[in-house]
């Protein structure tokens, strides 16, 4: 709803009282303002589970903090086969269900679609899921799709042939501009957990928060260079123990760089994400858009790359 003629010109009067560098301050914070969608991948079970916590517990961690930051709606992408393998794991789309948070289709047993040994086995791993997500949402719609390790199965006839499919069965595709690869520190994390290498976890921290504010310069930079604004993001995240415990400073720093957090639909409904190239769905949307350009890249920063953790705490 569009405040009154009467407010406006009571808060233009305001800044103008306080001075032109006031509302010059205003303007930029507002200009600097863009819109996330938080999405959450691998419910209920993402990593292993370090001594002492619970997947319940990972679950309510990572709830808690999305509700103090005021994420009106976070999509969990669920695989079944968690739930088989891990009976007590149930607890955490409970959890997620009764936070008010929606489930997505994340496929069976997270399976990519490059990988599947054949279309129609891919398009069954997806069927799989669909039971228990039209359980646990009832009413609401579950007909969001993230491909796991975000492959679409390439460019070809088999990429084409399955967006034609899941888009024939009501399903959206839930696209990715953000991530800050938490998956990748989650093993390391649970072993020195285990080990209590605290100094470990701290160096792991430090490296980790400084490629988040490397990612969001680069987005920004990204997104001006090929839309000429910055574009409402889809954050990717996953369900494990590093994530829910870094979670904190993860939004802090994007509250920090102007995060206005915001629905997926409402992301998706940038002309940004009406993505027709063949490859629709591979990678991150604006890496890939970058590439099908061949977008000259020169000044946009980048981002160190994930050091190994391979032998991290063993």
């Amino acid at each position: 709803m569009k405040p009154p003629l009467r407010l406006l010109a009571l808060l233009c009067g305001a800044l103008l009282a306080a001075g032109p560098s006031a509302a010059a301050d205003a303007a930029d914070a507002a200009a600097d303002r863009f819109d996330v969608a938080v999405t959450v991948d691998d419910l209920p079970v993402h990593g292993p589970l370090p001594r002492g916590l619970t997947r319940g517990g990972i679950a309510q961690s990572y709830i808690n903090t999305l509700k103090r930051h005021g994420v009106p709606e976070a999509y969990g992408f669920v695989n079944g086969k968690g739930l088989r393998e891990h009976p007590g794991s149930a607890e955490v789309l409970v959890r997620w269900r009764q936070a008010g948070y929606p489930l997505g289709n994340h496929t069976f047993s997270h399976l990519g679609l490059s990988q599947a040994p054949s279309l129609q086995a891919w398009l069954d791993d997806a069927a799989a899921n669909e039971a228990l997500l039209g359980e646990r949402m009832g009413e609401d719609d579950w007909h969001w799709l993230r491909y796991p390790f975000l492959d679409a199965g390439g460019k070809g006839e088999r990429h084409d042939q399955a967006l034609a499919r899941l888009k024939a069965q009501g399903y959206r595709v839930a696209d990715v501009a953000l991530g800050f690869d938490d998956w990748a520190y989650t093993d390391a994390y649970a072993r020195c957990l285990d080990k209590g290498d605290a100094g470990a976890v701290e160096k792991m921290k430090a490296d980790y928060l400084r490629r988040i504010d490397e990612q969001i310069a680069r987005n920004k930079a990204l997104s001006e260079r090929l839309y000429g604004r910055m574009v409402p993001q889809v954050l990717l995240t996953h369900l494990g123990a590093w994530s829910a415990a870094t979670l904190p400073a993860v939004l802090d720093r994007l509250d920090a760089a102007g995060a206005r957090y915001v629905t997926l639909a409402q992301a998706q409904a940038d002309a940004a994400y009406r993505d027709d190239s063949p490859g629709a769905g591979n990678g991150a949307l604006m890496e890939r858009k970058a590439q099908e350009r061949r977008t000259d890249l020169d000044g946009v920063p980048v981002v160190t790359p994930v050091g190994d953790h391979g032998q991290l705490c063993r």
